[in-house]
């Protein structure tokens, strides 16, 4: 797989290079030499700096998909990262992945036999997992832009914002306001599978009580059919003299147009039965249904991606994906890391150091699981916008794992 390597000193030139998406590149300058102090100090020398540090990006460039689309926004964030830094230490090369785990496997051999010390993405799980498997043997980090926890360890770590972390964040608010019984209603797909599980222990981590749970098919017609059997046990609830407080729904944009109606029609008083989800409302479209006006949900700072979008915006003459912060945030992780010598820069110990990262998306923490605790605010919903009403506390704290799956051997 060819790797097309030019050197940039110019933002018009890191535009140039972002519109071929197969290509690699290579940002850097010549490393600092060792000199001498001055005359009556001949013998102290200057301690060299650390060489230049080799940084692959692998992500399915190729084609007109929407993962394409959102890898070529992410290729142009880590390529800002750097272009901002005007670092030296950085050398990157660019791969496409193709998206699968064959593609991705050559993809992650190519970059290595380069020089490649880390491995930033893949985007999607199956490339994610091809990738760590050729860059096991030589001990090389993978920071997967994936949501998949299963993939998770063993070398990999997980950049991207996990269903737990905004679960567990956004019941201890609600419990903290007072919120003691909640009911759910959780779609039977993979992202329903995901988050039920982190939903009942943030449940029983916050002390309240799960009152029912629904789990509905997800299409229009399971969803309305699930959401008059959770209606019906909130109505039942109340009758009884032990009323629902809260409502967990971990829904998207399209089913958000279908169960505001739902939800005025059953007589579902949303101004005392608390609406919470998670960063799936984070969304302008989630403000247009009334209904949820005053919910609640997790998710980081707007503010941060507020500044990020206009200056992406500005560079590139079109708005970022969603999903771009992630891969500046890990771009500039590598910069940070690319000022100690190697081969001490990428290991665990380093990746998972106490005091973690902070981006545009807050503080993020890895742990010896491969997972990124991620520090969120609290948002709540006002028509139009979503505004934080508790905003996100520090580096989380990450507690250590009793088996560590993850390699301890250096590069």
């Amino acid at each position: 797989m060819p790797t097309c390597k030019f050197a940039v000193s110019t933002l018009a030139m890191l535009l140039a290079a972002s519109l071929t998406a197969g290509c690699g590149s290579t940002l850097s300058s010549t490393a600092g030499t060792t000199s001498s102090i001055d005359a009556s100090a001949a013998s102290t020398l200057v301690q060299p700096k650390a060489p230049p540090a080799r940084v692959a990006l692998l992500l399915p460039l190729a084609g007109y998909s929407e993962p394409a689309k959102i890898a070529r926004g992410m290729k142009q964030a880590a390529e800002m990262a750097i272009i901002e830094a005007n670092d030296p230490s950085i050398q990157l090369v660019v791969k496409d992945d193709g998206g699968n785990p064959d593609s991705a496997r050559q993809a992650a051999n190519a970059a290595i036999s380069e020089g490649a010390e880390v491995i930033l993405g893949p985007l999607l799980s199956k490339a994610s997992m091809g990738a760590a498997d050729a860059a096991r043997p030589s001990h090389i980090p993978v920071v997967s832009f994936s949501n998949d926890p299963a993939i998770a360890g063993d070398g990999v770590y997980l950049m991207s914002f996990l269903a737990a972390d905004e679960v567990k964040r956004v019941v201890g608010y609600a419990s903290q306001q007072g919120k003691r019984r909640f009911v759910a209603l959780i779609p039977a797909n993979a992202y329903g599978q995901t988050i039920e599980q982190p939903f009942r222990d943030a449940i029983a981590e916050a002390g309240v009580e799960l009152a029912a749970a629904e789990i509905y098919e997800p299409n229009a017609t399971g969803l309305l059919e699930g959401a008059k059997r959770i209606f019906a046990q909130i109505k039942a609830a109340e009758n009884a003299g032990q009323p629902v407080d809260a409502i967990f729904l971990p829904i998207g944009p399209d089913e958000i147009a279908q169960i505001g109606p739902l939800l005025t029609y059953s007589g579902i008083d949303t101004k005392t039965i608390k609406l919470i989800g998670t960063s799936a409302w984070d969304t302008p479209f989630t403000g247009r249904e009334s209904v949820l006006a005053g919910a609640w949900y997790a998710a980081p700072d707007p503010a941060a991606w507020a500044a990020f979008s206009q200056k992406f915006q500005a560079n590139f003459g079109q708005p970022p994906p969603r999903l771009a912060t992630l891969a500046y945030d890990a771009m500039n992780m590598t910069i940070d890391l690319a000022r100690t010598p190697p081969p001490a820069r990428y290991t665990a110990a380093a990746l998972t150091r106490t005091a973690g990262f902070t981006g545009v998306d807050g503080a993020v923490h890895f742990g010896a699981d491969g997972k990124a605790r991620r520090s969120l605010a609290v948002l709540q919903i006002e028509n139009d916008r979503s505004v934080v009403i508790d905003p996100a506390p520090g580096v989380p704290a990450v507690p250590p794992a009793a088996n560590p799956r993850v390699s301890s051997a250096t590069p």
